[in-house]
């Protein structure tokens, strides 16, 4: 056991494979057309909160989707603060950090924050 393994408890890896969002254009994309083909999730994730690392890990953590029930998109809102203000804009939600969304032929069918960030209400919005 080495000094930093607190006992035997081992980490879940994610199954989750992000999907990066770094350009406005992509944004538009996703809503437009990505999500009339399967829900879109997108994450807003503030990298100077620890709630919000709180929420990721905890998302990762109980990921347990198949790969093809959505696209899972990351937004680091804190470098793509526009993006995130278009977002909020254009699926017409107020902008919270963290905060997950679930968007299906273009509207925003799901809005978390915060604690109330869960798989399962994510799964039942899909």
């Amino acid at each position: 056991m080495g000094l930093f393994s607190f006992g035997n408890k081992e980490r879940k890896v994610s199954s989750l494979k992000w999907i990066r969002l770094t350009e406005a254009s992509d944004l538009d994309q996703l809503i437009e057309k990505e999500s009339f083909v399967k829900p879109v999730v997108l994450f807003k994730h503030s990298t100077r909160c620890s709630i919000s690392a709180m929420a990721l890990n905890r998302l990762e953590n109980e990921w347990d989707l198949e790969e093809e029930a959505c696209v899972p998109v990351y937004l680091d809102l804190i470098a793509y603060r526009p993006i995130s203000n278009k977002m909020a804009d254009d699926l017409q939600i107020t902008h919270q950090s963290p905060q997950i969304l679930v968007v299906k032929d273009g509207k925003c069918v799901y809005n978390s924050s915060h604690s109330q960030i869960n798989v399962r209400d994510i799964k039942d919005a899909l």
